[in-house]
């Protein structure tokens, strides 16, 4: 007897008997006719820095007719969900998944807007921290508004930028309210407390130019007051030149 033989007869049949076996537990009816109970929303920065929250998403959803609760577990279609998200232009990435315990989880990750872009052209748009492009229609922020000659090239990079600048820091992320871009691709801004303009020139050495107008700000307007000046340009270095207002 050739026992080797038999030793891998006896080896296919014990796997065999395991595969009709594993087969047959992963496809009971009552796993099969199990339902979505619970759909699980995650967003990434989700708490009052993106435009999305969960509600927006499972409208999306539910207008795609694609959201899962409710649904056979096996008919629930995980990268028909991704795809379906993946359409929006507020949405940078998403994963779906689901269990068997049947809850379907989403996990997004959302575009985070750092300006709102309103051209002379008549171009409205936001830009987010990646330099593309999100739609302005339906959407409400209290991001700085950059408004003026204003192209796309110059919105992706420079604005983008400086938006990243402004959105990181608390101080200017709540001071400034709007910039205006010239022609010359000049910079002025518009800050929420104080009746003046400040010239920033080209955008260079940004930080350099904020940290010297905070310190202006703090030990200079603080004291003299926010209104004595009309226009205030910081364009050049070690050095703050300001228009005092008529009558002050």
């Amino acid at each position: 007897m050739n026992w080797k033989k038999i030793g891998i007869l006896i080896a296919d049949i014990v796997l065999g008997v395991y595969l009709v076996l594993a087969i047959t537990a992963f496809n009971r009816p009552d796993e099969q006719d199990a339902v979505c109970r619970e759909v699980k929303i995650n967003i990434t920065d989700g708490a009052g820095n993106g435009f999305l929250n969960t509600n927006e998403v499972k409208r999306q959803l539910q207008h795609a007719k694609v959201y899962p609760l409710g649904d056979r577990m096996s008919d629930v279609c995980t990268r028909q969900i991704e795809e379906t998200l993946l359409k929006s232009p507020l949405v940078e990435e998403v994963e779906c998944y689901k269990t068997q315990t049947g809850r379907v989880y989403i996990n997004l990750k959302q575009r985070i807007a750092v300006m709102r872009i309103m051209a002379n052209n008549g171009e409205s748009y936001y830009i987010d921290n990646q330099g593309a492009f999100i739609p302005s229609k339906n959407n409400s922020t209290d991001l700085v508004v950059a408004t003026g000659d204003i192209k796309h090239k110059y919105a992706q990079t420079t604005l983008k930028q400086f938006g990243l600048l402004l959105f990181d820091d608390p101080f200017w992320r709540s001071q400034i309210e709007q910039l205006n871009v010239l022609p010359d691709g000049s910079i002025e801004m518009i800050p929420r407390v104080g009746d003046h303009i400040v010239y920033l020139g080209q955008p260079t050495h940004l930080n350099e130019k904020l940290v010297r107008l905070e310190k202006f700000y703090r030990y200079g307007l603080s004291k003299a007051g926010w209104n004595k000046y009309s226009y205030i340009n910081i364009e050049f270095s070690n050095q703050i030149i300001c228009k005092k207002r008529r009558g002050s």
